[in-house]
């Protein structure tokens, strides 16, 4: 009896859940040590749990500047938070165990399963294995090509710390910087470099590391997997189509890239787009976007990454199936169909629920926080969505929030890093399967 309850109780979805908060927790402790902060004076609890919260789900949104309050050891433990929070703290757990060569048990492969997201525990270890690889290896590169470009401005030692910061930073779509006072990469709108190596670890870290797998050994196989067709082609439609809206609506604005070179207005739009894959970096003053690019930034922040990565939001397979699901409706067929494969009902079933659920917390999140905070209606979206897709980016208005403003803030972190649906089993576990059914009824729709 008793080992029946421990099951019960310790179903994956809660041990992902506790974990996070466990390391949230940990994070809050050691944030508010004074040798965390420049000044050596402590941060409150709150701010020390917002900034962990933000940090562990991969988010960015700060209430304090990164760069000028906290000390390296604070900005340290930031790092390492971000890092496990990207990697996923069962990741990195199963690396110490591997490292150690202690056997993975069952339950902690089914812990994974869940943290990756795979329909099976088949080849689980063999994928975290890839994951601490590929991961450590793009970090490794990009940390390097950093420091080589940022030595110009930045003494060597300072450089290759910026260099590392910013790897992990970006590669776990994080958006934590630290170029100080809330500018994050606006001094590099036109700097090829920075935008090139910025970009590549934000579109890396958001195409999910099975992606990452199949690319890499598709000259080996020669063949992709349907989710890699999947994931490939609705992110190469979010970047382009977000790149054109963007140099479309903001061309003419003086005060984001209506001044600069055509170059500068080519980085300026495409960094915009590929930063709303959740990464949280941003080289326009986002206050001065216009509405329509405001709204399109919240659009696709919603939407976000990819399953499996270190990016939040919806996730693009979601869309893409809710997508094939209208076609196939107004095309009056039965089944969707994507790359020549039927999709299970299942599968649409379980994206339209969470959409469902995350654009009802979404919508709460905000009508709370517009009672709570002083400011405009879509500032307030703006920065919900922002935080439930863990993207960071924001018009200002985190380091002003109340403090109902910032629990709130923090649950969307929370509910965007964990899932929706793995937060929901959490909390009320899925029931076996029903023995009976009952008469089918009609409701007219439309």
């Amino acid at each position: 009896m008793k080992n029946g309850f421990e099951i019960k109780v310790w179903t994956p979805p809660r041990i992902l859940a506790i974990g996070y908060a466990v390391c949230i927790l940990i994070g809050t402790l050691l944030l508010m040590l004074p040798v965390a902060h420049r000044s050596g004076e402590g941060l409150s609890f709150l701010n020390a749990f917002f900034t962990a919260t933000s940090a562990t789900c991969v988010t960015g949104l700060v209430v304090v500047d990164t760069g000028t309050f906290f000390s390296t050891f604070g900005q340290v433990v930031i790092m390492c938070l971000i890092q496990i929070g990207g990697l996923g703290f069962m990741t990195v757990a199963t690396l110490f165990a591997l490292v150690f060569r202690r056997r993975i048990s069952l339950r902690e492969r089914l812990v994974l399963q869940e943290a990756m997201n795979q329909g099976d525990m088949e080849g689980i270890v063999r994928l975290i294995k890839k994951v601490i690889y590929y991961s450590f290896a793009i970090e490794l590169i990009a940390a390097c090509l950093f420091t080589l470009r940022l030595m110009a401005d930045f003494p060597l030692v300072q450089a290759m710390y910026y260099g590392v910061f910013h790897a992990v930073s970006l590669f776990n779509n994080a958006g934590f910087d630290l170029f100080g006072h809330y500018s994050s990469f606006t001094r590099y709108v036109s700097d090829p470099a920075i935008n090139l190596i910025s970009m590549a670890l934000i579109i890396l870290g958001g195409l999910g590391f099975v992606v990452l797998s199949d690319l890499i050994e598709y000259r080996k196989k020669r063949k992709l997997s349907l989710h890699s067709k999947a994931v490939l082609w609705m992110t190469s439609i979010l970047l382009v189509g977000g790149f054109i809206l963007v140099f479309a609506f903001e061309f003419t604005n003086i005060r984001t890239i209506g001044s600069l070179s055509w170059d500068g207005k080519f980085w300026g739009s495409l960094f915009q787009s590929v930063t709303t894959r959740t990464a949280g970096a941003n080289t326009l003053d986002l206050t001065q976007l216009r509405q329509a690019t405001l709204l399109l930034t919240i659009i696709l922040m919603f939407i976000g990454g990819s399953p499996g990565s270190t990016a939040g939001g919806v996730k693009t397979t979601t869309i893409l199936l809710i997508i094939g699901a209208v076609i196939s409706m107004v095309k009056g067929k039965e089944d969707v169909v994507l790359f020549y494969f039927r999709i299970n009902k299942d599968r649409i079933y379980k994206a339209l629920t969470i959409t469902v659920f995350s654009l009802s917390l979404v919508i709460v999140a905000t009508m709370i926080l517009t009672m709570t905070e002083a400011t405009g209606f879509i500032n307030v979206l703006f920065e919900a969505t922002s935080a439930f897709g863990t993207v960071g980016l924001s018009l200002g208005l985190t380091p002003n929030l109340s403090t109902p403003g910032k629990l709130v803030i923090c649950l969307l972190m929370f509910a965007g890093r964990v899932g929706m649906i793995t937060l929901v089993y959490a909390l009320a576990p899925k029931q076996g399967k029903e023995l009976y059914r009952y008469p089918e009824g009609k409701i007219m729709i439309g």
